[in-house]
């Protein structure tokens, strides 16, 4: 049965790790659902170039728009196996932490964690003061699982597209899906 998986982009830094998880998770035929934030617009374009954000959706099966609140993906009628949010700022992370499900993303997260479905939020931001600590631990406590983008410095990583296929393999296997890449594991 093919894998479903809501990819979700926030306006953080970080717009190569979205279109790195999407690649790898086309190369693996899962079932993408991509839906961002209107801030990421802007990231994305700066990050990826002016056609940063059809980069993304060329890899995405289904993308949806984020004031798109009809969506299939806005239901826990509508089955999937997890979603996950990278890069995923502290505006979304405490938006899911606290219910706003004001826009397609957050309402996405806030049915993954209600359907006690597998959230995955890779948050781009550094330092972190206590409100964003706090929002991870909501969150985690509701179900969700924080996974901040840090490379394994154990890996044999060469160049930054090393760095940028570990870093979403992780958070694809955090899903509970082989990435089927060589994702560095401790021997």
């Amino acid at each position: 049965m093919t894998k479903r998986i809501i990819v979700g982009v926030s306006g953080a830094s970080g717009a190569q790790l979205a279109l790195k998880t999407l690649e790898i998770l086309k190369a693996l035929s899962v079932e993408t659902y991509l839906v961002h934030s209107k801030g990421a617009v802007a990231s994305v374009q700066h990050e990826l170039g002016k056609d940063g954000v059809e980069q993304l959706k060329v890899l995405a099966s289904v993308t949806y728009a984020p004031d798109e609140m009809t969506a299939a993906i806005a239901s826990g009628s509508f089955h999937t196996d997890g979603m996950i949010i990278t890069p995923c700022s502290m505006r979304t992370l405490s938006g899911v932490a606290y219910s706003f499900s004001d826009n397609l993303l957050t309402r996405a997260a806030d049915v993954v964690l209600k359907e006690r479905r597998k959230l995955v939020l890779v948050p781009r931001e550094t330092p972190l003061h206590e409100g964003h600590l706090e929002a991870m631990l909501k969150v985690t406590r509701l179900g969700g699982i924080i996974a901040p983008p840090v490379p394994p410095f154990y890996a044999d990583m060469q160049n930054k597209e090393d760095m940028l296929t570990e870093i979403a393999a992780r958070g694809i296997n955090t899903l509970g899906i082989d990435p089927g890449v060589n994702m560095t594991k401790w021997q």
